[in-house]
């Protein structure tokens, strides 16, 4: 394979999309589970949300960017901050693109996997480069 291309496939990113996938089957089986007990759409995903961000918190931190995760204290407590932040730019993302397909007639879920491929590019980016620098 050409070297360029095995540049691009970083075992970190690898890490990364793997523990993206394990924090969306957190976010997706918490809000099914509880849309299963009649808790209000809304909430269940709020919900299923904040348990998948701290899944990806988890697997993150102990198993993409090792040796990247801020001693305990301020430091850590600030990179915890960027993490969340992080994870609300993807959020906003997410919205902003379904909304504006939704908005211009497109299929929303069409639209969503649209977003979930930029909030995915965008969280990799804010967290490689800013969060475990």
């Amino acid at each position: 394979m050409p070297a360029v291309f095995m540049r691009m496939i970083d075992t970190r990113l690898v890490r990364y999309l793997l523990a993206s996938v394990g924090a969306l089957a957190v976010d997706m089986g918490t809000f099914l589970a509880l849309l299963s007990l009649g808790i209000w759409a809304a909430g269940a995903s709020a919900v299923g949300y904040c348990l998948g961000i701290a899944a990806h918190w988890l697997m993150s931190s102990r198993a993409v960017f090792i040796g990247n995760v801020a001693e305990r204290g301020a430091a850590r407590t600030r990179q915890k901050a960027l993490f969340v932040i992080s994870a609300l730019v993807g959020l906003g993302l997410t919205t902003a693109i379904v909304w504006a397909g939704d908005a211009s007639g497109f299929d929303p879920r069409l639209a969503k996997l649209l977003a979930i491929a930029v909030s995915f590019v965008a969280t990799w980016l804010l967290r490689s480069r800013v969060v475990f620098r």
